[in-house]
């Protein structure tokens, strides 16, 4: 019986990094245990490792073997990637670049805002709610959601696909830990915009009535 051995280890891999995640949003617990300079440096690995590591396993979920998405009358026709040796179908390259796309103007919007620096070591220095941070709290992890179930579809990958609940799931836990770390550190600021913007999904703004 086939138990999809680098499927599992990329779920696994990914659910772990979650509570390594928790530990490096931590920054006044571990400041105040081993003093600011110790403290950062401990959570700025915990960072780089936890997001880095989380990103890995996603990418693993992805291109790991797994029963094809086979929908008939979207199998043909095919082209071939000769590098990696993958044979993707057009119409799912057609109906996945619409999730791709917006997912990646999601998480490149999210970077450009806050900066490489704390996407990847989870300090914010201060409270963004301009721009895209205006729509949603978490655009990176929306983004990186709409991301997967475009990768999933573009490669047909069936149980990457059935596994979104998961996935949206584990980048809920994440964004909830974060903000309440955010609470300790921006107090009555982070709850006012945490008040008026939605956290995971877009917030449509109403046109003003003339």
């Amino acid at each position: 019986m086939n138990l999809y051995p680098w499927f599992i280890f990329s779920i696994l891999g990914m659910c772990v990094m979650v509570p390594l995640h928790f530990l490096s949003v931590e920054h006044l617990k571990f400041e105040k245990k081993f003093g600011t300079e110790k403290g950062k440096k401990i959570t700025t690995i915990l960072g780089l490792t936890s997001g880095w590591g989380f990103f890995a396993f996603w990418f693993g979920i992805w291109i790991s073997s797994q029963p094809r998405l086979i929908i008939p009358f979207m199998s043909h026709p095919r082209f071939s990637i000769p590098i990696v040796n993958i044979s993707i179908s057009i119409y799912h390259l057609i109906f996945s670049m619409p999730f791709i796309i917006v997912g990646a103007w999601f998480g490149i919007g999210s970077v450009r805002e806050t900066s490489l620096k704390v996407a990847e070591t989870h300090r914010a220095e201060r409270i963004v709610s301009t721009k895209i941070y205006s729509l949603m709290r978490h655009p990176q992890y929306f983004g990186g959601i709409l991301a997967h179930i475009g990768i999933s579809l573009l490669l047909s990958s069936l149980f990457s696909l059935l596994f979104t609940p998961l996935v949206i799931f584990l980048n809920f836990l994440v964004a909830w830990k974060e903000e309440k770390e955010l609470i300790k550190e921006f107090g009555e600021e982070y709850k006012r915009y945490k008040e008026k913007v939605p956290m995971l999904f877009p917030k449509m703004k109403k046109k003003k009535k003339t």
